[in-house]
């Protein structure tokens, strides 16, 4: 298997399974006559982000993941979405820029040393391969399951199937 192969479509099918999460949980507001803000704001503790923050944040792993593995140009995205209409828009983007990427972009990508933000005025470096099991893919999909949680949580009738983006 290439890298690509290990790395773009694990991004596409979450980037994808958390659009439709945010379809259901749009449709649940609309039945139930709940204001979205509620929900998009919504944490499954005091101290985590928001659900808004948590889709945010699979959009950046995914596009930040593939541009350093690639060593293209790291995107920025302001975090300014305040609907699900426009948090679709980011992931739509998102899955455009990820399919983007060619397979010989990333050869060579496991050995190739990745250096990245890891905290205030802080850097890590790491081969490329240790980056995506380590770093890129664990965070990525904490942020995709807390954002399932969160729905979840809330009464948004989504399982399994619907993370996985089987359904």
């Amino acid at each position: 298997m290439s890298f690509y192969d290990a790395v773009v479509p694990a991004y596409l099918q979450m980037l994808n399974s958390v659009t439709g999460l945010l379809t259901k949980a749009e449709a649940h507001c609309a039945a139930k006559k709940i204001d979205p803000g509620v929900l998009l704001g919504s944490r499954l503790f005091p101290d985590m982000l928001p659900l808004s923050r948590q889709v945010q944040l699979v959009s950046d792993f995914a596009a930040k993941g593939c541009a350093r593995l690639t060593h293209s140009e790291v995107p920025t995205t302001p975090d300014t979405e305040t609907s699900f209409a426009e948090l679709k828009q980011r992931l739509a983007r998102t899955i455009d820029y990820v399919k983007s990427f060619k397979p010989e972009q990333f050869e060579g990508a496991e050995t190739k040393d990745v250096t990245f933000p890891s905290g205030p005025n802080k850097t890590t470096t790491m081969k490329g391969q240790e980056f995506l099991s380590s770093f890129s893919l664990p965070n990525f999909y904490f942020h995709a399951a807390t954002a399932h949680g969160i729905l979840r949580h809330n009464g948004v009738e989504i399982g399994k199937r619907d993370f996985m983006g089987t359904n």
